[in-house]
C-alpha cells in the first residue's frame, strides 16, 4: 500500500523520553546520576526507539528543590558534569539521530542567584524590580493571602529592606517579575545561549505561573478543599496564576525559538483543558505542546477516559498538535496508580493515541513508587507537609538497569533507595524476557513509528463503557487500526454495531491473542488490550 507523502515535524512523529538526571545513571560513584551517565545509556534509548530526550534541570543550584532553584542559568552543576560534557551530550544525541530538550525554569530563581542577591541588597538596587517586592499591610501581615505550592504562605519578610518578596514555591525560590522588560530579555538571552549550543527545544517549567495579577488581589477559598489535599489547594489560584498577559510572554519565547531551525517548546501547565489549549497561542504561535496531564490524575475508568479524550480532541485549536503523558517527576508512577497489569494496557493507550507521547524513565520496565522512610525523605514537598504523604521521592528513585549491586545505577549507595525488587524489575532481565513490559514498549514504539495511521492519523472513538475503550486510527492511503482496551480486571465483550470489524491482532498485552483473526466480535480478559490491523475493503 502506498503511503501518503506528508511532512511531519520531529516533535510530532517523535517519542519523548524524560530523564531525571539525578536518577538515570551515575558515572563517577557519588550515588548521583550525571551527564556522562546519560551518554553511557544513549545506545539503550536508541535501541528502545526513543527519538527525543527531555532532561530535567542540570544547572548550578543549591538543590533546595533539586535543581528547580537555579543559581546560574548558563552553566552546568558540577554534580552533573560541566559545559564540555553537555556539548558532548548534544553532539552524541544528534549523532544517534535523536533530539535534546532542556528544562527551562523561568518563573523563579534560587535566592542565591546573583540577580536576587542584588535585588534584596537594597530598595534602590537596579535589580530590585526583577522580583516581586511589596510592603506589608498596615497590620504587618503579608500583602495578600496567596499560598506556596510547598506549604505555608507565599510571602517572605526581608528584615534588611523591610518588605516581603513572593515565592510560589520554596522560600529559597523567589519569583521573577515577568512584567519587567529587563527580566524578559534576560531570560530570552538564556534561551538563545542554549539554542546556540544546539538544544532542540525547551520544556518550560510552571508556564502558567509566570505572570501574577497586577493588583495582587486575594485568592478565593476553594469550596472543594479536603484535609488530605495539599495546603496550597485551600485557595483557588485565580489571581496568582494563568493571567491573560502570560500569553504575550509565551509568544515572545516562541519568537526566539522561531529564529532557529526546527526547534520546539513544551509548556508545563496544570489547568483544565479549556484553559490549557489557550497556551497553543493565536494561530498556534504559543507553545508547540502545552503538556496534557489528563491521564495523570483522572480516575482509571474507560468511560471517563473516553470522554476526556473526546473533550481534548474537541477543544484543540485547528492544526494544534496533541500530546499525552502517563507520568513525570512530580506524580506517582503509572504502575503504582493502576497496577502492573493495567500499566501494560496504559502503554497501549499512550502509544496509540493521536499526538506526541512522553515516557517517564523507568515506565518502560514497570518501575513503581518506592516507599521512602520519612528519615530518608529528600523532597521539600514531602518534608514540609509530612502528614499528607505528598513526597515526590517515591517516583524519583534510581533507574533499574541490572540485578547487580545498586541495580547498575552506581558503584555507590544512591541518593535515594532502590526498589527492593530491582533484581527482578530491570532492563537487563527484561531484555531477555519475551513477555516483559520493556519488550512490549519496544514493539509498540516500533509499530507506532512505522505506521502513519498511528503517528499522525485520525482518532475516532468507536465504543466505550465502564470497562472498555475502542477507537480507530486511520490515515488516507495507509493501513488502519482498531485499538481495544479493557481498563478493568474483569472480562469484557464487544460486538460493534456501527462499524464492520475484520482484521488480525498484531500486538497485544497477552501474546496468546496475537495472530487471532477478528470478525466483528472481540472478547478480552481483564487487563488485556489489542491492536487490530484491519482488512482493507
Amino acid at each position: 500500500m502506498t503511503q501518503p507523502e506528508e511532512h511531519c515535524l520531529w516533535w510530532q512523529k517523535g517519542i519523548i523520553y524524560q530523564i531525571y538526571p539525578r536518577s538515570f545513571q551515575d558515572s563517577n560513584g557519588d550515588g548521583v546520576g550525571d551527564i556522562p551517565g546519560i551518554l553511557k545509556r544513549l545506545d539503550y534509548l536508541k535501541w528502545l526507539g526513543v527519538t527525543a530526550i527531555w532532561i530535567s534541570p542540570l544547572y548550578p543550584s543549591p538543590m533546595a528543590d533539586f535543581g528547580y532553584d537555579i543559581s546560574d542559568y548558563c552553566n552546568i552543576h558540577p554534580l552533573f558534569g560541566n559545559l564540555a560534557d553537555f556539548d558532548k551530550l548534544v553532539q552524541e544525541v544528534h549523532a544517534a539521530g535523536m533530539k535534546l530538550i532542556l528544562d527551562l525554569v523561568p518563573n523563579h530563581t534560587s535566592d542565591e542567584h546573583p540577580w536576587f542577591v542584588e535585588s534584596r541588597s537594597s530598595r534602590d538596587n537596579a535589580k530590585r524590580d526583577w522580583y516581586i517586592w511589596k510592603d506589608a499591610r498596615p497590620d504587618g501581615l503579608p500583602p495578600n493571602n496567596w499560598l506556596s505550592m510547598f506549604g505555608g504562605g507565599a510571602w517572605e519578610w526581608d528584615e534588611t529592606t523591610q518588605q516581603y518578596y513572593y515565592h510560589a514555591f520554596l522560600v529559597k525560590q523567589p519569583d521573577l517579575n515577568w512584567r519587567n522588560p529587563q527580566v524578559q530579555e534576560a531570560m530570552l538571552q538564556v534561551m538563545r545561549f542554549w539554542l546556540d549550543k544546539g538544544v532542540d527545544g525547551f520544556r518550560v517549567d510552571v508556564m502558567w505561573h509566570m505572570i501574577k495579577d497586577e493588583q495582587l488581589r486575594d485568592n478565593p477559598p476553594n469550596p472543594a478543599y479536603q484535609q488530605h489535599m495539599a495546603t496550597y489547594e485551600q485557595l483557588l489560584p485565580v489571581y496568582s496564576t494563568d493571567q491573560p498577559e502570560v500569553h504575550d510572554i509565551v509568544s515572545k519565547m516562541r519568537q526566539v525559538l522561531d529564529g532557529y531551525d526546527d526547534r520546539m517548546m513544551i509548556g508545563e501547565i496544570y489547568l483544565p483543558i479549556s484553559k490549557l489549549v489557550t497556551y497553543y497561542g493565536v494561530d498556534n504561535k504559543g507553545a508547540h505542546l502545552p503538556f496534557n496531564f489528563m491521564l495523570l490524575n483522572m480516575p482509571w475508568n474507560a468511560a471517563e477516559i473516553a470522554a476526556a479524550i473526546d473533550l481534548y480532541e474537541g477543544a484543540l485549536p485547528q492544526n494544534a498538535w496533541p500530546n499525552w503523558v502517563l507520568g513525570n517527576h512530580d506524580q506517582p508512577r503509572i504502575s503504582s496508580r493502576v497496577g502492573q497489569q493495567q500499566a501494560r494496557v496504559a502503554a497501549l493507550l499512550l502509544l496509540t493515541l493521536r499526538g506526541t507521547p512522553t515516557i517517564y524513565y523507568g515506565e518502560e520496565i514497570g518501575m513503581r513508587d518506592v516507599p521512602i522512610p520519612f528519615n530518608e525523605v529528600k523532597d521539600p514537598q514531602g518534608l514540609n507537609m509530612p502528614d499528607k504523604n505528598l513526597s515526590r521521592d517515591p517516583a524519583r528513585t534510581p533507574m533499574q538497569w541490572s540485578n547487580s549491586e545498586y541495580a547498575g545505577f552506581s558503584d555507590a549507595a544512591p541518593w535515594l533507595r532502590l526498589d527492593s525488587g530491582f533484581n527482578r524489575t530491570n532492563v537487563q532481565h527484561q531484555k531477555e524476557e519475551p513477555l516483559s513490559v520493556l519488550l512490549l514498549y519496544k514493539r509498540l514504539i516500533a509499530l507506532r513509528q512505522a505506521q502513519p495511521a498511528l503517528y499522525r492519523g485520525r482518532y475516532q472513538r468507536v465504543y466505550s463503557d465502564t470497562q472498555m475503550l475502542a477507537y480507530l486510527r486511520e490515515e488516507e492511503g495507509a493501513q488502519s487500526y482498531l485499538v481495544v482496551l479493557n481498563l478493568s480486571h474483569r472480562p469484557c465483550y464487544f460486538t460493534p454495531a456501527s462499524v464492520v470489524i475484520k482484521g488480525k491482532v498484531i500486538l497485544a498485552t497477552s501474546p496468546e491473542l496475537e495472530g487471532q483473526v477478528i470478525s466483528n466480535t472481540i472478547n478480552l480478559a481483564g487487563d488485556e488490550g489489542v491492536i487490530i490491523e484491519l482488512d482493507t475493503l
